[in-house]
């Protein structure tokens, strides 16, 4: 992904890295209604992020199966916490394509620093330590990613399509994931029932 690669060549912060995408009660696109957004890139060239708050069919468990990374006997045997752990939606855009964000305990060379403790990692490596237990303290894994041509998030906000605020690991990487548009909302002074269809950032 051309975004991701000249965000991880030039090594600085883009315009909302590092913020949640809060979708507003009036957002047209029925893909991300309710959706809280987590962004990994933005620049000039566009924005690519991850929803954060829905859920694939699929278990952690099947993707290893399907990847060949283990065979069903060995899933078995993983530990229940890594068992649990929920596969995302990421977004629309390839679907087939896994991206972990993860705490920065854990990097390799591929890893892309998202803020000073957030990374984002694409390849099969950070699947394989996370299934021997060696993986980062933190993270969640999504399937596909949501993605924004030049101007195109900016105009989004500009119509009360998103709301955005900084990110917190807490927030991120928390297991409800149901309550989790409700709760980023609450955590900046923001009762759903009164937000109008007219409002800014936070």
């Amino acid at each position: 992904m051309d975004l991701l690669r000249s965000k991880h060549e030039a090594g600085s912060g883009g315009f909302l890295d590092d913020q949640f995408l809060i979708a507003m009660p009036g957002m047209k696109d029925d893909r991300f209604a309710r959706s809280v957004i987590y962004v990994c890139a933005h620049s000039e060239e566009g924005a690519m992020g991850l929803i954060i708050n829905q859920t694939q069919q699929m278990l952690f468990p099947d993707l290893l199966v399907q990847l060949g990374i283990m065979n069903e006997q060995e899933v078995i045997r993983l530990p229940r916490q890594t068992r649990d752990f929920v596969v995302r939606n990421g977004g629309p855009v390839d679907r087939s394509r896994g991206f972990v964000l993860h705490s920065g305990d854990y990097r390799v060379e591929s890893s892309l620093t998202v803020s000073s403790d957030i990374c984002l990692t694409a390849t099969v490596d950070i699947l394989r330590a996370i299934s021997a237990g060696r993986g980062p303290r933190q993270a969640l894994m999504a399937l596909g990613y949501s993605g924004w041509g030049a101007g195109q998030l900016e105009t989004e906000i500009a119509e009360n399509g998103w709301l955005t605020c900084p990110a917190t690991p807490d927030l991120l990487f928390d297991a409800d994931i149901e309550h989790k548009y409700d709760r980023i909302l609450a955590s900046i002074g923001i009762d759903l029932s009164r937000l109008s269809s007219a409002a800014g950032h936070a």
